[in-house]
């Protein structure tokens, strides 16, 4: 059973001293909770072209069940379930997160339906939207301040190596099991709905291990111990109402703005519909999901102007944080979309097996996105002591450096020079992770970075997972080719650049008066 920390190591650890043997167990832990969140998370696709085929489902649908699906909900839910791991217990936060998304990946190789799999995913992203803010508060109690860069490198390291390793894990189950049972195996399972379960079910087995972890008290390891919550669920519930249909409208009529939210669900309702009508009913699903996620983010920046006005003002009334959040949103885009189309690309160009296309792209791809990513934050800091707008330039390199790459992957007949092209793509495009999720931060309070993180995250999450993957799939299916696809989402360019520009010209002045503008709306700084 989860338990609280001892009484000596709730003392508050010296500023100098080191993480016990047990925080670095804890660490252990926690990395491997992340790497199964992106095992489950990627697995499906070096999955879909066996779930295509079992299904009958499109290039459309299966960018919906990898993107819009699981990404919409993981992005909305994220912020109440972040305040409810600030102010109730974080161990059996996650423990009950895991338990969730393990069950609900297990349960999608049960599903006989696209429908039934898109429930899965969107239970796979609830649950998976417990896992960070647990792990990101958890660290920094048991590692000390000149330690916890490393701590939360080595626990982020987790998405690459997850990533990597779903494709080659399940590409080798789903293609071995249906060599050994070609007509299905026990219970009529198919490849793709053992490889599910395969992942999934380990899960429940680690959500045990992690109530075994002990609480560590808030703020130890800076001396600054936090009292208990009062009423952590209420709390939660609060910040529920907020961005969670229907219970938005509560939200809206405690801050008098049940008009607005009308008005602005009426036009959102009435955009989803035109949609509809113009990409056909089978799109519905699609934006619905999209529909609901505009209009949430909506609600929440609506209350969070009536809350917490300065912090508002620095964010959603930041041109300069907008644009950052829609450059690198676009950089999502088409990375979340040759994620999720290149195994199917392999096999559909190379005649590949899945096994193949998961060992030659899953294993490089650890590499390339530690690499990027790490290369970006360096260069991303180097600069920034150098220029004001440092962190930008690595954010508009990031815009512009994977495009002759992916051209030549997606355009290619060499299976090799494929192979060779997306770790390359990789590199120059995971570069612009940290520095725009930094610029951000240098852009508001220090007490405001949580929410301007969420704002972040779910800004990019719903402009890159929830629309790329959906359109590349459609486009492939518009033209029966995924490079087409994939290649089609660079009209995006343009805007990309136009938005890392003025993000460049403007971060200066906004970083500069941000102290000025926050008291100018009431902060009392």
């Amino acid at each position: 059973m989860a338990a609280d920390a001892s009484g000596a190591e709730r003392a508050a650890l010296p500023e100098q001293a080191k993480a016990s043997a047990y925080s670095w167990y804890v660490l252990f832990v926690l990395f491997l909770v992340y790497a199964l969140n992106f095992i489950d998370r990627q697995i499906l696709t070096i999955l879909a072209p066996h779930i295509r085929r079992d299904l009958g489902l499109s290039q459309a649908d299966i960018g919906f069940l990898y993107g819009t699906a699981f990404g919409v909900f993981y992005a909305l839910f994220g912020i109440p379930l972040g305040r409810l791991a600030d102010n109730w217990h974080r161990v059996r936060l996650m423990t009950i997160g895991l338990a969730l998304w393990s069950a609900m990946t297990a349960v999608s190789g049960l599903a006989k339906s696209g429908l039934q799999l898109a429930g899965a995913r969107i239970g796979v992203g609830i649950g998976e939207a417990t896992a960070s803010p647990s792990a990101y508060s958890l660290i920094s109690d048991w590692f000390p301040k000149r330690q916890r860069a490393t701590a939360l490198a080595i626990y982020s390291a987790g998405i690459y190596f997850g990533g990597g390793f779903s494709l080659f894990i399940g590409g080798s189950i789903a293609d071995n099991w249906d060599r050994a049972y070609p007509e299905g195996g026990p219970w009529g399972l198919a490849g793709w709905q053992a490889a599910f379960m395969a992942v999934g079910l380990p899960g429940l087995l680690l959500a045990l291990w992690v109530f075994t972890l002990r609480e560590p008290m808030r703020g130890q390891s800076e001396g600054l111990m936090a009292p208990k919550h009062p009423a952590p669920f209420r709390s939660f519930l609060e910040e529920l109402v907020t961005i969670i249909p229907p219970f938005t409208l509560i939200g809206a009529v405690k801050h008098r703005a049940l008009v607005s939210n009308l008005v602005a669900l009426g036009v959102i309702a009435g955009l989803t519909w035109t949609l509809i009508h113009f990409d056909g009913w089978q799109s519905r699903f699609q934006w619905l999901a999209v529909g609901i996620g505009v209009y949430a983010v909506f609600s929440w920046a609506s209350s969070l102007r009536h809350r917490d006005a300065p912090t508002f003002k620095l964010i959603v009334g930041t041109p300069a944080f907008i644009y950052v959040v829609l450059a690198y949103g676009l950089n999502a885009f088409l990375a979340y979309s040759v994620a999720g189309f290149a195994p199917s690309h392999a096999a559909a160009t190379f005649g590949v097996s899945s096994a193949e296309a998961g060992l030659w792209i899953g294993g490089p791809a650890i590499l390339a996105g530690l690499a990027g990513v790490t290369l970006g934050g360096l260069a991303a800091d180097r600069l920034r002591q150098l220029y004001p707008t440092g962190r930008i330039m690595v954010v508009l390199f990031a815009s512009l450096a994977p495009v002759p790459t992916l051209i030549i992957a997606f355009t290619t007949t060499d299976k090799s020079l494929f192979y060779a092209m997306l770790p390359v793509t990789q590199v120059l495009a995971s570069c612009a992770l940290g520095s725009a999720a930094a610029a951000t931060q240098d852009l508001v309070l220090p007490r405001m970075r949580g929410t301007a993180t969420a704002a972040f995250f779910i800004g990019t999450t719903l402009i890159g997972l929830a629309l790329g993957p959906y359109i590349a799939g459609r486009v492939a299916d518009l033209t029966g080719s995924i490079g087409t696809g994939i290649l089609s989402l660079l009209f995006t360019l343009p805007i990309a650049v136009g938005a890392a520009i003025a993000a460049y010209r403007l971060v200066p002045a906004a970083e500069a008066t941000r102290a000025e503008r926050a008291r100018a709306a009431g902060e009392n700084i």
